[in-house]
């Protein structure tokens, strides 16, 4: 091999020879099941894209791509070279809101990682307000667990993590830089269906739920962690009958459907048992200090655009916060 693939040779050697359009080329490929399929994203023919690969692997002196019986998966190079080409792509993607704000302040692009506490109130009404007053701003909303959306925060492929703040055990959080903003108090509840037999009894514990199914969240999820330290506490084993699911739509068909039990975040329950489709059990509060905000980096200022729409989100917050004030004064269950 002709030189080193190092940090250093390879600023070298991008400086001298590497032009942006084979990086994005290459990105697309990356996340494509095949080159076929990056070609026709691109608008380009198949043979286009891989005269544009080789090229690059030329000038790189190392292959980025092999060819298994799954299709074509990424080398080590290619690894290494597209956690490098996200940050470019992520960097001109500030430059060109920055300076599109800056010539006229009404466009942009916000990428929201959302966690399910954000996704039925906060994140609908703050995209709402967003859009009166900024049609012009792309929201793009991705959903996904804690660690996927905190990872995808660090790399630069999203804005702003809107939902509960994530629990400062989280790996993640001590690998990278980040600042969070709390936008109100959000407990935990148990909520079932509008027909399950527990929902018109009162003052219930855990131990008088176990013989019911349970949805809890992934294995992998810190959410799950959370879950498991719940039963942990209260002294009592985790219900042997569980579904793992991190679906919304899904939870609520089965919790419509069976006699399924989940905990979910209070602002998102109560918006359901509003709507006539779920019960708040009468578990009391069993958790104590959850807090939903925003969470952004903090060695990177937010682009001009993701600004506004951090400004919405604490114009609503102050809604949610009024509109958990009155729920107070409902019943629990309707």
């Amino acid at each position: 091999m002709a030189e080193k693939f190092t940090s250093k040779s390879f600023l070298a050697i991008t400086s001298r020879h590497l032009k942006l359009k084979p990086l994005l080329i290459f990105e697309r490929v990356l996340n494509s099941p095949s080159i076929a399929s990056a070609a026709r994203d691109l608008n380009l023919t198949q043979s286009a894209v891989t005269k544009s690969i080789q090229e690059l692997e030329a000038i790189l002196d190392v292959p980025l791509f092999e060819r298994t019986n799954r299709g074509i998966v990424p080398t080590c190079y290619g690894s290494l070279l597209g956690d490098r080409v996200k940050t470019v792509i992520t960097e001109l993607r500030y430059l060109t809101d920055e300076l599109n704000s800056f010539r006229s302040g009404e466009t942009g692009h916000v990428i929201v990682g959302s966690l399910i506490s954000a996704s039925v109130q906060l994140l609908p009404k703050a995209i709402i307000k967003l859009k009166q007053q900024r049609p012009g701003i792309l929201i793009t909303i991705r959903e996904g667990a804690n660690d996927q959306l905190f990872q995808a925060l660090a790399n630069g492929e999203v804005d702003v993590v809107v939902g509960r703040l994530p629990n400062e055990n989280l790996p993640l959080l001590r690998q990278f830089p980040f600042k969070h903003a709390v936008l109100y108090p959000d407990e935990m509840c148990a909520v079932a269906g509008q027909a399950h037999p527990a929902a018109r009894q009162k003052n219930l514990s855990l131990h008088d739920l176990l013989e019911y199914p349970w949805i809890f969240p992934l294995r992998e999820s810190p959410a799950r962690l959370f879950v498991d330290q719940l039963f942990q506490d209260a002294g009592i084993d985790s219900p042997k009958n569980i579904t793992e699911s991190l679906s919304v739509l899904t939870n609520i068909s089965l919790l419509q459907d069976s006699s399924m039990i989940v905990l979910m975040p209070r602002t998102v329950a109560q918006h359901f048992v509003q709507l006539g489709l779920l019960s708040i059990l009468d578990l009391g509060n069993i958790t104590k200090g959850s807090k939903v905000g925003y969470s952004i980096r903090a060695d990177r200022m937010p682009t001009p655009a993701a600004q506004f729409f951090i400004e919405c989100l604490k114009v609503i917050s102050k809604m949610v916060l009024r509109q958990d004030d009155a729920d107070c004064l409902l019943p629990a269950t309707s």
